[in-house]
C-alpha cells in the first residue's frame, strides 16, 4: 500500500517542481542475530524510564521476526527529517489530501500517536526516545482483517538511526537505517510469519526506502516551490494546528537556507573596467 501511496504522491511534488532524491535502492535489508545484538547492545538504556526499558526487553529479546531494512541515503534538510521524524502523521495528511491513503491517525499524547490502515490493522505508537541520532518507537497493535479468521494481536520495537553530512556545496544528506522486532502473540501467526519472514521483509524495505525517496522530495519541494508546500500544510488533515505550523516554519527555513546557500555560491560581481574617451 506505501509504494502505491508514495508512487501517487510523487506526480503531486512534482508539480511543486521536486526533484527525486538519491536513496540506496540497490540494498536489501538483513536479519542476523549479530545485528540483533548489537542493535540491543547500543540501544541508550540508561535514559530511558523502567517502563521502556521492560517495553523493549520484552520484545527485543524474544522477536518473531527480526530485520534491518536497507540503509538509505536521501538529499533532505535536518530539521525537515527530524520533524517529520518524530510526527508522521505530516506524511499521512499529505497522503490524505492526495486521496492515495485510507491510513487514519491520531495524537493523543505528545509522544503517542493512534493509527489504523482502515483494513483490520490498528496499533499505538510510542516515540520512547528521541534524539538527533536515534529515535525508539514501542508499538502495540492488532489485525483483524479478511485474511484471519480470529483477531492477532503484536508488538513491535523500531530503531531508527540518522547521521548527516554536508557535501562540498552545502547540502544535506540524510543517512537513515531502521531496525525492527517484531512479536505476534497467536502461535499460529507466529508460524506464518517466519513461514514468509522473506516476502514480509522485502516488501517492508520496499516501503522504507520509497519512503525515503518521498522525504527528499519533500524537502526539495520546501526549497523551490516554498508557497505551494505552505499552502499544502494548513490544509494538512490529522495533523493538530501546532504541529502544522512547526511545519510551515520548517518549511520557510529550508527555502532560506536554501536561498542562502545559492547566494553564496555565485561569484561577486566585478567593476566594469573604464572605456577610453576618443572625443
Amino acid at each position: 500500500m506505501l509504494s502505491t501511496t508514495t508512487a501517487s504522491a510523487q506526480g503531486l511534488l512534482d508539480r511543486f517542481g521536486a526533484g527525486i532524491g538519491n536513496s540506496d535502492d540497490g540494498q536489501s535489508g538483513t536479519a542476523s542475530i549479530e545485528r540483533r545484538r548489537e542493535v540491543l547492545a547500543s540501544l541508550p538504556m540508561q535514559r530511558l524510564t523502567v517502563d521502556a526499558q521492560q517495553r523493549i526487553l520484552s520484545i527485543a529479546n524474544s522477536p518473531t521476526i527480526f530485520r534491518q531494512l536497507p540503509t538509505q541515503a536521501i538529499s533532505c534538510d535536518r530539521d525537515l527529517f527530524l520533524l517529520i521524524a518524530r510526527n508522521p502523521e505530516i506524511l499521512v495528511g499529505m497522503w490524505d489530501v492526495m486521496g492515495v491513503t485510507q491510513v487514519t491517525t491520531k495524537r493523543i499524547a505528545p509522544y503517542q500517536l493512534d493509527a489504523s490502515d482502515g483494513s483490520g490493522t490498528h496499533c499505538v505508537v510510542d516515540l520512547v526516545y528521541g534524539d538527533p541520532n536515534m529515535h525508539i518507537y514501542v508499538a502495540d497493535g492488532s489485525y483483524d482483517g479478511k485474511l484471519v479468521a480470529s483477531p492477532i494481536k503484536g508488538r513491535g520495537v523500531f530503531v531508527f538511526r540518522s547521521t548527516y553530512a554536508k557535501s562540498a556545496t552545502g547540502e544535506t544528506t540524510v543517512t537513515g537505517t531502521l531496525d525492527c522486532f517484531v512479536q505476534l502473540d497467536s502461535l499460529s501467526a507466529d508460524l506464518i510469519a517466519r513461514t514468509f519472514s522473506g516476502f514480509i521483509g522485502r516488501s517492508a524495505d520496499s516501503n522504507f526506502i520509497e519512503t525515503a525517496r518521498f522525504l527528499s522530495q519533500i524537502s526539495a519541494a520546501s526549497q523551490r516551490n516554498p508557497h505551494s508546500m505552505i499552502d499544502l500544510a494548513h490544509r494538512l488533515p490529522q495533523v493538530p494546528r501546532e504541529t502544522k505550523q512547526q511545519f510551515v516554519e520548517v518549511i520557510k527555513n529550508v527555502n532560506r537556507r536554501q536561498n542562502e546557500l545559492v547566494h553564496s555560491s555565485r561569484p561577486p560581481r566585478t567593476a566594469a573596467a573604464p572605456t577610453a574617451d576618443h572625443r
